[in-house]
């Protein structure tokens, strides 16, 4: 049983419009978002960034802040466990990505880098939701090519051959450490789990202005200090039965309960947070469906109940 009252705890997403982004959120999820024109490439489902920290919605928590929580030591250890990390911030950041087109090539440093760089260096993992017919990640780079060649085809307007193109499906999933070159190409909603960071460096924007007509800004000293390349060719990664990863930073598995089932039977106790990927989960009166995240406290959630057959994501400590 647990310490805490809440079999779960919900928070209010962040909505941030990007200029590959689309409306996803509201057409497909059917969510009201900020504004009615813009658009909104990123749902920050879980996040304790000083410029968007989550707010809890019902319960016993109302109205507080995710880093309230993590700053309360009482509460963070019913809530997270005693084998949360004990950072001073929460060290994970959770998001939903709509990428209608292209994003930047682009790269987070690594963590001897980043400090120099004053940057935060990022790992993080996409789960496929959906992807359009063709759709494409751009992942590490192309053989042969290292930095000099790498120069060369920024000056000479090539760099997308210099980076390794993979087709993708529903259902895949990537892990990438700091230091791996990457965009996402159009036509795909992924879900994505990372370090509590936001320092990305842009080498490459496809030659596109920003939502406001101007050019966005490059890294490219930046972003050639941080590549990696001897990451060549990389493919997608294939789960271990339920782990899908499993990193210093966090713990990845995908999971599927039975009509009737209650998540327990996945999180067996430990710290959650969950993304339903299908299906329906119900504690009433709240109904959890396809893209909600929630977190589930140390020995929590036995009154979440699978509505059906539901497949679900579950993070949990490293």
């Amino acid at each position: 049983m647990s310490p805490f009252p809440d079999s779960f705890i919900r928070f209010e997403p962040i909505y941030q419009t990007r200029v590959w982004g689309g409306r996803l959120f509201g057409t497909r999820f059917g969510r009201v978002l900020p504004d009615s024109d813009l658009p909104y490439g990123e749902s920050w489902e879980i996040s304790a960034r000083e410029e968007a920290d989550s707010r809890v919605l019902g319960g016993s928590l109302d109205g507080r802040h995710l880093t309230e929580l993590w700053s309360d030591r009482t509460l963070r250890h019913v809530l997270f466990g005693e084998n949360a990390p004990d950072t001073g911030h929460f060290p994970l950041l959770c998001k939903i990505l709509d990428a209608r087109e292209k994003l930047s090539i682009q790269v987070h440093p690594p963590a001897l880098i980043a400090s120099e760089l004053g940057g935060e260096p990022k790992a993080e993992v996409w789960y496929i939701a959906d992807a359009d017919p063709g759709a494409t990640l751009y992942v590490g780079v192309t053989e042969g090519v290292d930095e000099a060649h790498f120069r060369e085809a920024l000056a000479t307007g090539e760099t997308e051959r210099c980076v390794h193109a993979i087709s993708v499906s529903k259902g895949q999933h990537l892990f990438l450490p700091s230091g791996r070159l990457h965009a996402i190409g159009a036509g795909l909603l992924i879900y994505e789990i990372q370090q509590n960071s936001d320092t990305t460096y842009r080498v490459y924007d496809w030659d596109r202005p920003g939502i406001d007509g101007k050019p966005r800004a490059l890294h490219v000293e930046e972003s050639l200090r941080c590549i990696d390349f001897s990451d060549v060719e990389p493919v997608m990664d294939v789960a271990e039965g339920n782990l899908l990863v499993a990193c210093e930073h966090f713990r990845l598995e995908k999971h599927r309960l039975a009509p009737g089932a209650s998540v327990t039977e996945a999180t067996r106790g430990r710290f959650a947070i969950l993304t339903l990927v299908s299906g329906a989960i119900i504690a009433d009166p709240t109904r959890f469906e396809e893209g909600d995240f929630f977190l589930i406290p140390i020995g929590g959630g036995a009154d979440c109940l699978a509505l059906e057959e539901c497949e679900l994501l579950l993070t949990t400590w490293g």
